[in-house]
């Protein structure tokens, strides 16, 4: 049962206006359900075929998030059902997910990944291609996807400063694109090993894993 108590920990301890996403991915579908029976209903994943895999296994009621980085390609696997895509760093992915969401007649909520970490690895758009991206004439047609908010992953250190400096520079670019897209409510930053940090720094939804599954088995 220590899924489901890890689960309760964590839920007690965010404010109830923060969305929890467990981060399931490379678990199989019985501790995803484990969770699941714990209440959860929100996991993201970082494969786009694993994410298929599990949706057709699992229960239709949960919202499945793609909280990896997106290869267009790919897309047309999780237009049908995908609830949230995070981590949308170009306007050609945005207006693939535009086609692919069509074809289900569906509109896909998005976040706008801002790269905010020191390292070089990380994916995501600087604010001055946030704000290219905002102004082209193309997003003004994309009417199957719909900008929600930004996510973004501070660097990998033990420098809690750092994290934090970067976490409140992620918070004030929301905070500007929210002047240009009022209807904007997600703030998508903050790991397990950050999460309490984010919360401080204004995050509303943060992306757990290890906290709640256990160390993560790469195979």
């Amino acid at each position: 049962m220590a899924i489901k108590e890890n689960l309760d920990k964590i839920n007690n301890a965010l404010p109830k206006e923060v969305t929890l996403v467990a981060v399931s991915k490379t678990k199989p579908v019985e501790t995803i359900l484990e969770a699941y029976e714990a209440g959860q209903r929100i996991f993201g994943e970082n494969k786009i075929q694993e994410m298929a895999n599990k949706w057709e296994a699992l229960p239709k009621d949960i919202e499945w998030h793609m909280i990896g980085h997106v290869q267009r390609n790919k897309v047309k696997y999780m237009a049908e059902f995908v609830s949230l895509i995070h981590g949308v760093d170009s306007l050609r992915l945005l207006a693939e997910i535009n086609k692919q969401a069509q074809k289900h007649n569906r509109i896909i909520p998005c976040l706008l990944q801002l790269h905010i970490a020191e390292e070089s690895t990380k994916f995501g758009l600087d604010e001055q291609e946030l704000n290219e991206l905002l102004a082209s004439e193309t997003i003004s047609g994309l009417e199957h996807i719909k900008i929600v908010g930004v996510m973004g992953m501070a660097t990998f250190t033990d420098n809690k400063d750092q994290i934090r400096k970067e976490f409140a520079f992620l918070k004030s670019a929301f905070e500007r694109l929210k002047m240009k897209l009022p209807e904007i409510n997600t703030l998508s930053m903050g790991m397990s090993g950050d999460y309490t940090i984010a919360l401080e720094e204004g995050s509303t939804m943060v992306r757990i894993g290890s906290s709640i599954f256990g160390a993560r088995n790469y195979h």
